[in-house]
């Protein structure tokens, strides 16, 4: 068992900081609101720390789960950032989807140190970090990445590496990409059936158990019928990562003229009122634009 300092404890980081605890390490806990921390520890024990860099102290391992690239930067950064109070060997694990050029810089700037670096962000929504079943993609030396798959391994179902630094949140893009596409392609189905007068719970019965299945279709299917989407991921948080996505795009060369349009549509979602659904809601855009 290690210790280890976990730097973020919202939706996401909060159940996995717990899983880590019920898996028997030592942890240490770090949030902006530090009422936060404090009821995470009453609930899960452990210490909280006022800093980053004092959660840091004394932990081989340092894990964030934050909001953006300057979250991430303003939790590594200063006297009171992690990286200042980590010891030359320990490790950094970033869960955080951000840019892989905040990730490259951050793990350049870690390997100076002495500190070991891995972009880990991670799918499956904040049921899969209260399960413990999320998928992790990660980037970073095939060392550093055998040091941390053991400790992710509390609340991951697959955690695997797909390159150097930067190659976990390559990989997560490559996830939201996909994302885009099923929500919106499952929004029309579902608003098709209803136009068309169908048993819409039906038509999802049969053809989920077909080739239109998806965990989209198994867990947003009920929820969208029922124009319900106080829960999961918010477009806010989605509209942040495609736009790292379509910014990743024009330096690759990549086309991805499906993910531009649905980027748009969110913002239409956001434009009434929605940035805090789920980004299923896109089926709510929909409804308001075809009557």
């Amino acid at each position: 068992m290690a210790q280890v300092a976990f730097l973020g404890l919202g939706v996401m980081g909060g159940p996995m900081a717990g899983h880590l605890a019920a898996a028997g390490h030592s942890v240490t806990v770090y949030n902006r609101s530090a009422d936060k921390a404090a009821a995470w520890v009453a609930a899960h024990g452990g210490t909280a720390a006022s800093t980053p860099a004092a959660a840091a102290q004394g932990a081989g391992i340092v894990l964030s789960c934050v909001g953006n690239d300057d979250d991430l930067r303003a939790v590594c950064h200063g006297a009171d950032g992690a990286f200042a109070g980590m010891a030359t060997g320990s490790l950094f694990i970033d869960h955080t989807t951000v840019s892989a050029k905040v990730t490259r810089e951050l793990s350049a700037e870690a390997a100076a140190r002495g500190i070991g670096f891995v972009d880990a962000p991670v799918s499956g929504g904040q049921a899969g970090a209260v399960n413990g079943v999320l998928s992790v993609m990660c980037g970073g030396t095939q060392a550093d990445f055998a040091r941390a798959a053991p400790v992710v391994a509390a609340y991951a179902r697959i955690c695997k590496r797909l390159g150097d630094s930067g190659a976990g949140q390559l990989a997560k893009m490559a996830n939201q990409i996909a994302i885009a596409g099923l929500v919106q392609g499952l929004s029309e189905a579902l608003h098709f059936a209803q136009k068309a007068g169908l048993d819409a719970a039906g038509v999802v019965e049969v053809i989920s158990q077909g080739a239109a299945g998806s965990w989209q279709m198994s867990n947003r299917s009920k929820t969208m019928l029922e124009d319900h989407f106080d829960h999961g991921f918010a477009v806010d948080w989605m509209r942040k990562d495609l736009a790292i996505v379509l910014a990743a795009a024009d330096e690759t060369g990549a086309s991805l003229p499906v993910t531009a349009l649905i980027d748009q549509f969110y913002k239409d979602v956001q434009n009434m009122g929605g940035g805090r659904w789920d980004t299923s809601s896109l089926i709510r855009r929909l409804r308001k634009f075809d009557g």
